[in-house]
């Protein structure tokens, strides 16, 4: 098959290409800290998003990775339930952005941190989750002036 530009052919070939697919690089992720209202400073840094079921209910499942100690750190799972997403979108008029679901979802991390949430201590870091839901969606989106 050959393809046409100002008169120029290119050859392109059917089927597979002969060249190797490379490797993805890795992400790179930034390490921030966070000064907490309890005295520690944290290490935290998004890992990465994904749609679950939490429970039979869908919701957005946002990794990071914590540390308190800046020698072990573990993932901790922040879950937006989109119910409560819904909720809000019906009662003001527009759903939220995929930035402001983000941002719910750093400031209840922001939240654990100031209230010395035990499970920021590592101690139960296989069992780590925080939810945000319609009890506390607000209350995020208060913080953000949404």
């Amino acid at each position: 098959m050959a393809a046409y530009w100002r008169g120029a052919a290119i050859d392109i070939r059917k089927g597979r290409s002969n060249n190797r697919a490379m490797a993805k690089p890795e992400a790179v992720r930034r390490i921030k800290s966070y000064s907490a209202a309890n005295g520690y400073v944290y290490q935290y840094c998004f890992y990465e998003l994904n749609r679950v079921l939490l429970d039979g209910q869908a919701a957005g499942e946002f990794i990071y990775a914590i540390s308190a100690d800046r020698t072990e750190s573990f993932g901790l799972r922040i879950f937006v339930m989109q119910s409560a997403l819904e909720a809000w979108a019906k009662a003001n008029g527009r759903a939220l952005t995929s930035s402001e679901e983000y941002a719910v979802a750093k400031m209840r991390l922001f939240q654990a941190f100031d209230e010395g949430d035990t499970l920021l201590t590592g101690q139960i870091a296989a069992e780590a989750r925080l939810v945000v839901d319609e009890s506390n969606l607000e209350e995020m989106l208060r913080a953000l002036n949404i």
